[in-house]
């Protein structure tokens, strides 16, 4: 293995990592592209950076990053008195709107990401508020639900987002340790 090739592999993991970060942004799953590309990089046998306790480790982050955007989606919604149905709803029309936002805003790249986040979070108001409607919830109840369900996908997405810049930061702090 040459110096050329080690360095060549270490600017595509690099590259995927940040894609990664890219992607979570966009609501797709880009924690699990940066676990599979730490992997890749750990099971290729490139010497120094990473092994697999750095992989496990990275696992571990990404699944908390599901747990705690899930959680945190539904878990403001459900603490306002949202309904099943309404956290549902929440959540489909969330990744619909997200997919719907990214092509929102005319502008590249950062145009597909805040039109995203923008589009997930009207979805989880939407997705909310159409739920609690269809359980015959009162007008003002309905907005408190679909605010509060808002808000938590936002807050579910940055932790998200968070987890993806802890696996991000271990794995470049491997390459130095």
């Amino acid at each position: 293995m040459s110096v050329l090739s080690w360095w060549l592999a270490f600017a595509v993991l690099q590259m995927l990592q940040m894609l990664g970060l890219a992607a979570s942004l966009v609501m797709l799953p880009g924690n699990w592209l940066m676990v599979v590309a730490l992997a890749t990089w750990v099971w290729m046998g490139w010497s120094g950076g990473p092994g697999w306790w750095s992989v496990g480790l990275a696992v571990l982050l990404a699944l908390l990053g599901e747990v705690f955007e899930t959680l945190l989606g539904s878990g403001v919604a459900s603490s306002h008195g949202a309904t099943r149905r309404a956290l549902l709803l929440s959540l489909l029309f969330s990744m619909l709107g997200g997919v719907a936002g990214t092509g929102l805003l005319p502008l590249p790249i950062v145009g597909s990401v805040l039109g995203s986040i923008a589009g997930a979070a009207a979805g989880a108001f939407a997705g909310a508020w159409l739920g609690e409607a269809w359980a015959g919830t009162q007008g003002a109840k309905r907005m408190r639900i679909g605010q509060a369900a808002m808000k938590g996908r936002l807050f579910g997405m940055a932790t998200k987002l968070l987890t993806g810049l802890l696996i991000f930061a271990m794995q470049l702090l491997m390459f130095v340790l």
